[in-house]
């Protein structure tokens, strides 16, 4: 369903006048009224005004299914043609602690609807728009801060009521390339300390939006670091500040990690997280000019850097593999075994964002690239990779099951045998002739080879 055909469908069943889009989505259509607009917004969020909670609710299951996720705050999901929205009675907020939760919360018909837009972060977000006249309801200056590029909060005590808030700033600031303003930035210092309070997982969310949205996440990243938050929640990023690298590099690690993340591609979070921790071991390695086994290093720092955030395993595995396996040589003059084991190295579904990686590195070095070699290193992994060669165990023509039945027909292990050490050796030794001679990997020659590994005396 479109969003017209909810705000219609809305509209519909509430009185006139009581129906209210409220946040990004009002806040990226003014960026797109203003030529600014980089993305659509998701959310589809409303607020009622003047209607009782009971009433409300009733009007609501006109239109929907209805579900109350909030009876304190009166919020509703309302589900229409499969899609969800939030419709909400407007509310005051008072904020009783550091924790994101730890409010007071008065809401009802009466409130007015600009005290709920004023319990928001920045004024570019405290806008709403009237449904279905379209009439912009903009009481705090939101639209003077998006024409001047600009991010304010509202209150000065924004970030003490909820630290996360400078973590959007930041991202707000990354995405649509807005810088915030002095009064935002001294605020965002005071409370910086305060950062260490928010949960793993909002950090994560809030990095994640920073890392895949923006053009050039180094700009939220740089606000984070030069207000102090970045000390609070990643510390060991701030590791390479100052941390002077070889001939190779302009820029010292901290702004070659910043440079490389902006030439990583964009949506991509596995990728950017890769690309802004490539070298985050380089300081604890350092030696002179070298920074010997720094991808070992970076890969554990990675490692333990996000689980600490509470990024998926599925991330946090992936992430870390690209950080230590970054320094891969692109040597285009390899044999063809050593070409196939450079592959396995790297690992088949991940060569695209390795390949990406090294770019991106290589673009984040400040100096002009010296030659093609990872092109055509790249090249030939394209041309092996056509030729659709064993890359590991489980492509071999034979399989486990076939080395116990031949050890049991022997006589070298017992009918009810079902394995053990001996029988993954025989599979690496038969992985290890594959991948020398890929035109091996057919069943009889594999079978044949396996006889004559069992003749041995230490089969």
């Amino acid at each position: 369903m479109t969003r017209e055909a909810l705000d219609e469908r809305l509209a519909r069943v509430l009185p006139a006048g009581t129906l209210y889009a409220v946040g990004g989505r009002v806040r990226d259509d003014v960026r797109d009224d203003t030529g600014r607009a980089d993305e659509g917004a998701n959310d589809l969020d409303y607020v009622v005004t003047g209607v009782p909670f009971e009433e409300l609710r009733e009007r609501l299951q006109r239109a929907g299914r209805v579900d109350l996720v909030g009876a304190s705050f009166s919020v509703f999901k309302v589900t229409l043609d499969g899609t969800t929205v939030d419709v909400a009675l407007p509310r005051y907020e008072r904020s009783t602690g550091t924790a994101h939760r730890a409010f007071e919360v008065e809401g009802g018909p009466d409130v007015p609807l600009v005290d709920d837009l004023g319990r928001r972060d920045f004024r570019i977000n405290a806008m709403a728009r009237a449904l279905p006249s379209g009439e912009l309801v903009d009481p705090y200056g939101g639209c003077a801060d998006i024409a001047a590029r600009r991010i304010d909060i509202i209150a000065d005590r924004a970030f003490e009521e909820d630290p996360l808030r400078m973590l959007r700033a930041a991202q707000f600031a990354a995405r649509f390339e807005y810088a915030p303003t002095p009064r935002t930035l001294a605020a965002m210092r005071a409370a910086a300390p305060l950062a260490a309070t928010i949960s793993a997982q909002r950090i994560a969310d809030e990095l994640t939006k920073l890392l895949t949205r923006a053009r050039r996440p180094s700009i939220g990243l740089e606000i984070l670091r030069d207000t102090g938050v970045l000390a609070a929640i990643a510390p060991e990023l701030l590791e390479g500040v100052g941390v002077e690298q070889n001939e190779w590099h302009a820029y010292d690690v901290w702004h070659h990690a910043l440079a490389t993340l902006d030439a990583a591609p964009g949506g991509d979070l596995v990728l950017r997280l890769a690309a802004l921790l490539h070298d985050v071991g380089k300081p604890r390695t350092k030696d002179g000019p070298h920074f010997y086994r720094h991808e070992q290093v970076g890969a554990e720092m990675t490692l333990a850097l996000l689980r600490r955030l509470r990024f998926s395993n599925d991330v946090v595995e992936t992430t870390t593999q690209l950080v230590r396996s970054h320094m891969y040589v692109a040597d285009p003059e390899l044999s063809d075994a050593a070409l196939r084991r450079s592959i396995r190295r790297i690992g088949v579904a991940e060569l695209a964002r390795q390949f990406a990686l090294r770019h991106a590195d290589i673009a984040g070095s400040g100096l002009p690239k010296r030659d093609d070699s990872n092109e055509r290193f790249e090249e030939r992994v394209r041309a092996e990779l056509a030729r659709q060669p064993a890359f590991c165990v489980a492509d071999l023509a034979v399989s486990g099951d076939d080395i116990i039945a031949a050890m049991i027909r022997r006589g070298l292990a017992p009918p009810e045998f079902r394995g053990d050490q001996r029988v993954g050796n025989l599979l690496q030794r038969l992985f290890e002739q594959v991948t020398e001679e890929p035109e091996s990997n057919e069943r009889h020659t594999l079978l044949a080879l396996l006889n004559e590994y069992l003749t041995e005396p230490t089969a």
